[in-house]
């Protein structure tokens, strides 16, 4: 359970769905809210956070951050956001997420500043480690399969992007766009963010490359923490590569 003392008058509400990495909470309070304990490093969650607010003053519905009585944006991990409201997307609703995404990698395109811990799939062709992936664990074989599919990207701008934005990660509410839950956020290669949209704007080459190069890092991502489904994907990244 969280401990939501640092927020007087909240009080933690059911567990919600989602958030394979952290728990995450409904709270009742004055307006609807979430809480979630972050497994991430400080610094790692105060980029995040500095991104939010970034993201915010650029018209993108993201969460905002409730600060505690003291004015503290977490406390051991744990923060209170507010409750993005909307609809999972559904048909024609994914033209406008990828839009939306588009406009988060031209607005952070060239970033030098990687969220501490963490490395893109560019830095991983030779480095070990970076967020949820330590390439140390991997047997050598899978290592150079990731690493190939991950070269095999376009050379284009790396770019914040948010890591996971399927269904459940996404609001749509009145037309527009919100994205929530922003723990695999990182800069990284703006294809990936892409990829698994339907119908979504990468085509031909590209879109081959890029479905190569997300099976490697859900390969990679869950190694060590969802051993079965990083199998899956790995059966997949073999099969688009051929080995």
């Amino acid at each position: 359970m969280l401990d939501l003392s640092p927020w007087p008058g909240l009080t933690l509400g059911n567990r919600l769905g989602g958030g394979h990495r952290n728990a995450v909470y409904e709270v009742d309070g004055p307006t609807r809210l979430i809480a979630r304990r972050s497994l991430r490093t400080s610094d790692a969650l105060a980029w995040e956070l500095d991104l939010l607010d970034f993201l915010a003053s650029y018209d993108f519905i993201v969460p905002a951050t409730v600060p505690t009585v003291d004015g503290r944006r977490s406390v051991d991990g744990i923060l209170v956001q507010t409750w993005v409201d909307g609809h999972p997307p559904e048909g024609d609703d994914w033209t406008i997420v990828a839009r939306e995404l588009v406009r988060l990698h031209r607005l952070t395109a060239g970033w030098s500043t990687q969220r501490p811990g963490f490395s893109s799939t560019q830095d991983l062709l030779t480095e070990l480690y970076g967020g949820d992936v330590n390439l140390r664990v991997m047997p050598a074989d899978v290592v150079r399969l990731c690493r190939q599919a991950w070269g095999g990207l376009p050379d284009v701008p790396l770019a914040v992007i948010h890591g996971d934005p399927g269904g459940a990660n996404i609001r749509i509410q009145s037309g527009r766009v919100g994205f929530i839950d922003w723990d695999e956020s990182r800069i990284d290669h703006p294809d990936l963010d892409l990829v698994e949209i339907p119908d979504g704007p990468l085509t031909s080459h590209r879109l081959t490359m890029a479905l190569a190069a997300i099976d490697a890092w859900e390969t990679a991502c869950g190694w060590a923490i969802e051993p079965a489904y990083a199998r899956q994907r790995l059966d997949s990244l073999r099969q688009r590569v051929g080995n």
